[in-house]
């Protein structure tokens, strides 16, 4: 299985590479996975609707040009479905199991993922109902992507 994380934004803080460094190395036996870096659109901090919305629109266009067609596409959104690890850990496996063997998780910048990206999408994970930095939820994904691997082959790591 090939697992693109495609993101917005350059991860500036040490401590957030190293974890994904780590749980990187830690997939290299399950899967081959990257992280996929697009320029954040640059904005003020007041924007008005309009604004926004352009905002994300160009972030998407970003986005869009580094997912090929035959790629599976789950879009991480506030109002997406909320699951599991186990349940997560159970879709990949069918992904796998179904021919699927191209994912990619989208992760938006600070406004979120344009309706384009979302349209795009073939599922929308949420983590949670709470909002989380863009760039703390790579480290959450690619570790819950790791999970999912050790769960899916029986070993020990998930409590």
């Amino acid at each position: 299985m090939h697992i693109s994380i495609v993101t917005v934004g350059k991860l500036k803080e040490k401590y957030l590479k190293l974890g994904i460094e780590e749980y990187v190395k830690r997939l290299n036996s399950y899967a081959k996975i990257d992280v996929i870096e697009v320029a954040d659109e640059k904005a003020p901090e007041e924007l008005s609707e309009v604004e926004m919305i352009q905002v994300k629109q160009k972030e998407g266009e970003r986005l869009l040009a580094k997912i090929s067609p035959d790629t599976y596409v789950i879009a991480l959104a506030i109002n997406g479905k909320l699951k599991s690890s186990e349940e997560l850990a159970d879709s990949l496996d069918k992904l796998a199991t179904y021919g699927k063997s191209k994912v990619a998780f989208v992760i938006g910048g600070s406004l979120g993922l344009s309706e384009e990206v979302l349209k795009r999408a073939d599922e929308k994970l949420s983590f949670s109902k709470m909002t989380f930095p863009h760039q703390l939820m790579r480290l959450i994904l690619v570790e819950q992507i790791y999970r999912s691997f050790r769960i899916n082959r029986g070993e020990p790591y998930h409590k």
